[in-house]
């Protein structure tokens, strides 16, 4: 085995642990092994046994499966719960049981009905026949010759599926999942003498179960016959099935440099910011901000021997499909004869910089994408992730002449091969795939006939009872809880300024720095402060006082807010000049609903910094809000662009559920309901007619708007920084002041920010007797939402037991997903409670049948409330510890701890002690607590007075009798 270690401060450690998989077939066997590791292993042959104890370990357990790779990974608070499970799970990867059973229920498996389901067959169910899966998946066939194994679906196509055998597996098990074929890379606060210590231990453990280390071994990828590229460009059409035949989309395949070469790959992320990273990009200006053929240019990087790029234009008027196809490579071409924009290029460079340092400073995993990368295709003895200690190849391009970017551009795009694959909506497709499958089934209950019916339904119960042994409460109580103590929690510093410090006055030097720079500030300005080189600037503003009828263009609003012209005295800033400029002075920034500062009813802007660039940051806010203007033409551009990707929205089952639930749910007051799809799709079509008619009444109306929303009433500031650097934190804001008069001795009192609780619409407020069915052509599965009344504040006395409730109910290998998940009924099912809005939810995720998803969990809910199932003790202390990984997970990161810090104690203005004191309420509920809170709130959601349901799905599947019984 080979490990990777990047230490790193906060109470998370993260843990990937990653194989190189290839494959030459489409069966999606390295898929079922992501499912099947996890049913148990050599030492602990029980399905559930890893996942439960995980969630006594303060831990939690995922996986994926790439074209190149198999990752899973575990996330872990402290140190001592990460070291007592990791021997554990590599022996469920290396060594697991993989039974015939666990096979048939994870895999794929006929029920008593004839219908097909299962664990892995649902997912690829619920993706196989999408635009996007469609399109990759032609885009693989055209790219990679047979015996590549990039040219395969590696999560399985659904007909081989129904033919993988156990034994095809365990062969790809024995052939890929070698200890020397695995990479173990880990992040966060750990002790390396502890850890080489137990790896040693276990290599040891394994060493009379594993082939011979010493044995040759095929390295996948690099030791496989190296792949012939199609030397000529093709251009191809592929349907997909949508009953909206307006729009469809474009995906232009290329094939760039060798991964490994780091400063080629240092060089392709600035040409493609140069090409399409912004709205004043080449292809992105040009495409979509001028001459609005698509509405958006995006690009994404696949790290392969060669490095596959594919850019996809979205919302593409389907009868231009070609022509925008041809547009683009006009555009690449006229460019490279002209001069390129040399300064904007340097930009670019600048700004990759920037964004990768900052993300090394926010995120605890940035690094794992080019650690995998590396282990993939890199040299095994670690020289070539040296790479990773510098950005000195950034330093090197600053000196490349024009000349050489454009051969680079040439080289790879405007002059190379390629593959465009347009995908088009088809109706007739989906109605084909609906008949098809229709037929299929027949065919397949006809040739089982009811004795292989029958056997069918025997063999999955004989299954389900096999892989649902109990595990004996000895094995799992040998391990016992790691203390909380052994969990690094974050605490950060506020200091607090203007009408904030009615929240209170922080006691710390963080404060008396922010006193000495008040000089009687009127603004609210909270800090906290973090140690950082960036600084994280938001502007919250509240809605509550928006005039209802002007509610509806906020999505208008925020697409518009950042690529309007803005007027500086007597002179306009062109829009493209306004990006370039935004590019060029900040990291990120971003418009949206406050949600992550605690209130979704709410408009955040934020913008991170270099943190000498605090004043820059400043000075954006206040000319965006006010100098910016509503110019006809840009207004026109942005909502086409909005109403194009209207169509691919509705194409997700998910999505239009979610839109489904906000629509019913919400009242017109509320931001949820104005940007949900459902409202967008009528209210841009009006002012797009209305910018036709009277463009000028348009304009009235976001003025209107900007008046009404962009009051000192409004704001409220939260700044995350290193008050130790940040110079001037309070008085730089002075000049944002200047223009708003306001008296700083006497300023107005600030506007309540508002709660979604106040906006829900009647069905919200009384949830009960209201059942929509959306069949959707675009989907071959269904997805549920169930959705009751629940706790409305974090101090309701019922809080504690129903968190217990739903962390007990939730477990991964818990009462819900055994029954729903480890019979093949979805791929997920889950409860949950949303205080803002005093909602309770079920949710059920690509489903075969949805309906009988939620009759299983009623049963087991209802199991547990009569006492027919009973309680599991180690169970329920797995519970407890899953809510504290819940408190952990919300600082896992400096800044994420700072801006829970913000949430909890000023948004929501609950006592420092918070997670101590809910913590030690959650360790003394008991049963009794627990299945009255099942019975009193949970179960209102199979209440058909109680509830309300959604579902999205196929057309398939929409005969449902009695659904609310």
């Amino acid at each position: 085995m080979r490990v990777v270690v990047v230490d790193g401060e906060g109470p998370k450690l993260h843990g990937y642990f990653v194989l190189a998989t290839e494959i030459h077939d489409d069966s999606g066997a390295p898929h079922t092994l992501e499912h099947l590791c996890f049913m148990g292993s050599r030492s602990y042959q029980y399905k559930g046994f890893l996942d439960k104890l995980a969630t006594r370990a303060y831990s939690g357990t995922n996986a994926w499966t790439a074209t190149d790779h198999t990752a899973y990974t575990l996330e872990t608070a402290g140190w001592a719960g990460f070291r007592q499970i990791l021997p554990i799970y590599l022996e469920h990867i290396i060594l697991p049981t993989i039974t015939d059973a666990a096979c048939l229920t994870e895999v794929h498996h006929i029920d008593g009905n004839g219908l097909n389901a299962g664990v892995v067959y649902s997912e690829m169910q619920g993706v196989q026949n999408t635009a996007q899966e469609l399109i990759d998946l032609r885009t693989k066939r055209l790219v990679y010759p047979k015996g590549s194994g990039f040219r395969y679906e590696t999560g399985g196509m659904m007909e081989q599926l129904r033919v993988l055998t156990a034994d095809r597996i365990r062969q790809f098990h024995r052939d890929m999942y070698q200890p020397k074929n695995l990479c173990i890379i880990l992040f966060g606060q750990l002790n390396h003498d502890e850890l080489l210590e137990t790896l040693d231990d276990f290599e040891d453990s394994i060493a009379d179960s594993i082939p011979d280390p010493a044995a040759p071994f095929k390295r996948p990828w690099i030791d496989s016959e190296e792949t012939k590229f199609p030397e000529e460009t093709i251009i191809e059409t592929v349907d997909f099935p949508d009953e909206d035949e307006s729009m469809g989309q474009i995906d232009i395949h290329f094939l760039g440099p060798d991964c490994a070469k780091s400063i080629d790959i240092c060089e392709l992320n600035v040409v493609l910011l140069y090409l399409a990273g912004s709205s004043a990009a080449l292809l992105d200006n040009n495409l979509v901000e001028k001459e609005q053929l698509a509405s958006g240019v995006y690009y994404q990087i696949n790290s392969r021997p060669k490095t596959e790029v594919t850019f996809s234009l979205s919302g593409v008027e389907t009868e231009k499909l070609q022509e925008v196809e041809a547009r683009f490579f006009e555009l690449l071409k006229g460019a490279m004869v002209k001069p390129l924009d040399m300064p904007f290029l340097r930009d670019c460079l600048d700004r990759q910089v920037r964004t990768t340092k900052y993300q090394f400073d926010t995120s605890a995993t940035a690094f794992s994408d080019d650690i995998i990368v590396d282990y993939l295709f890199g040299k095994r003895d670690g020289s070539t992730l040296e790479d990773l200690k510098t950005l000195n190849d950034y330093d090197t391009l600053k000196s490349q002449s024009e000349s050489q970017w454009k051969d680079f551009i040439q080289k790879y795009f405007s002059d190379a091969h390629h593959i465009s694959i347009l995908g088009k909506p088809s109706a007739s497709l989906s109605e084909k795939l609906k008949q098809d499958e229709a037929k299929r089934i027949e065919e397949q209950v006809h040739r089982l006939g009811p004795e292989g019916l029958e056997e069918c339904a025997k063999s999955l119960e004989e299954a389900k009872a096999e892989n649902d042994r109990e595990i004996p409460s000895s094995m799992l109580a040998r391990f016992e809880v790691p203390p909380v103590e052994s969990i690094h929690f974050i605490n950060t510093s506020s200091a607090r300024a203007g009408p904030a410090l009615k929240v209170g006055r922080p006691s710390n030097r963080y404060q008396n720095i922010v006193e000495k720079d008040s000089k009687n500030m009127p603004l609210f300005i909270d800090f906290e402060h973090i140690p950082s080189n960036f600084a994280r600037v938001n502007l919250m503003i509240s809605t509550e006082q928006l005039p209802v009828e002007l509610r509806p263009l906020i999505p208008l609003y925020l697409e518009s807010f950042f690529t309007l012209p803005i007027k500086r005295g007597d002179k306009t800033v062109e829009f493209e000049q306004v990006v370039i400029e935004l590019e060029r002075e900040t990291v990120g920034y971003d418009i949206d609903n406050a949600a992550d500062l605690g209130n979704v009813e709410c408009l955040r802007i934020q913008f991170q910094v270099e943190i000498e660039k605090y004043d820059v940051a400043i000075r954006w806010i206040k000319e965006l809000l006010w100098n910016s203007s509503f110019d006809e033409g840009r207004l026109k551009a942005i909502n086409s662009r909005l109403l194009a990707d209207i169509p691919e929205t509705k194409r997700s089952g998910e999505s239009m559920l979610s839109a489904c639930h906000l629509m019913l749910h919400l009242a017109p007051e509320s931001m949820g309901r104005v940007r949900s799809t459902l409202t967008q799709a009528l209210y841009l079509k009006g002012i797009k007619n209305l910018l036709k008619t009277e463009p000028a009444k348009v304009i009235s109306l976001l003025e209107a708007f900007r008046k009404s929303l962009c009051k000192f009433l409004n704001f409220r500031v939260i700044v995350i920084a290193d008050l130790d650097k940040l110079r001037n934190p309070v008085s730089t804001w002075q000049e944002f002041m200047s223009d708003l008069k306001i008296d700083p001795l006497h300023p107005p009192a600030l506007t309540p920010l508002g709660r979604r609780l106040d906006r829900l619409s009647p069905a919200g407020l009384h949830p009960g007797q209201s059942s929509y069915i959306v069949p959707m052509s675009t989907i071959d599965s269904s997805y549920a939402l169930a959705v009751a009344r629940g706790p409305t504040t974090y101090d309701d006395p019922s809080l504690p037991a129903l968190m217990i409730a739903m962390a007990y109910m939730n477990a991964v290998e818990g009462p819900l997903w055994v029954a729903v998940r480890g019979t093949g009924l979805a791929y997920g099912t889950s409860v949950s409670y949303e205080i803002d809005t005093g909602f309770i939810h079920l949710e059920v995720y690509r489903s075969p049948d949805a309906y009988r998803a939620i009759l299983a969990s009623r049963e087991i809910v209802q199991g547990h409330i009569d006492g027919t199932i009973p309680f599991d003790p180690l169970m329920l202390e797995g519970a407890v510890s899953s809510i504290i990984v819940t408190f952990a997970n919300a600082q896992a990161t400096l800044p994420a701890a700072a801006t829970s810090n913000f949430v909890r104690t000023v948004m929501r203005e609950l006592p420092e002690d918070y997670m101590q004191v809910m913590l030690k309420k959650v360790k003394e509920v008991d049963v009794e607590a627990i299945k009255r809170s099942l019975k009193d709130v949970v179960f209102d959601l199979f209440r058909p007075e109680k509830s309300n349901f959604l579902v999205t799905c196929a057309p398939g599947l929409t005969e449902v009798s009695n659904f609310h019984g």
